[in-house]
C-alpha cells in the first residue's frame, strides 16, 4: 500500500475544521439579518436598532476572520442600516402627521 502524503492529510483536516466553523458563523449571520428584516417589516424601530447593532458586530467579526470578504460585510451593513434609517424616518413622519 502506498504511503499517503501527510501534509495533504493535514490540509484536509484543517479544511474540514474551517468549513464547520465558517458554516456556523454564516448561519449565525443569516439569523441575525433575518431578525433585522423581521423588525423592519413589523415596524419595530427599537428592535431593529438593537438587532442592527448585533448584525454589525457579527459581520465585522466574520470579515476580520476571513469568513466573508470585507466589502461584502460593508455592503450588507450599509443596506441594513439604510433599511433601519428609513424605518426611523417613516416613524418620525407618521408622528408629525405627514403620511
Amino acid at each position: 500500500m502506498p504511503k499517503k502524503n501527510l501534509s495533504a492529510l493535514k490540509r484536509h483536516r484543517q479544511s474540514e475544521r474551517r468549513k464547520l466553523r465558517n458554516r456556523a458563523v454564516k448561519l449565525t449571520m443569516k439569523s441575525l439579518i433575518k431578525k433585522v428584516h423581521l423588525s423592519v417589516t413589523t415596524h419595530d424601530k427599537e428592535g431593529a436598532k438593537t438587532a442592527l447593532a448585533g448584525v454589525i458586530k457579527a459581520l465585522n467579526k466574520a470579515a476580520s476572520k476571513g469568513v466573508i470578504h470585507k466589502n461584502t460585510a460593508s455592503r450588507r451593513i450599509s443596506r441594513l442600516s439604510k433599511m433601519v434609517n428609513r424605518l426611523a424616518l417613516a416613524n418620525e413622519l407618521l408622528m408629525q402627521g405627514n403620511p
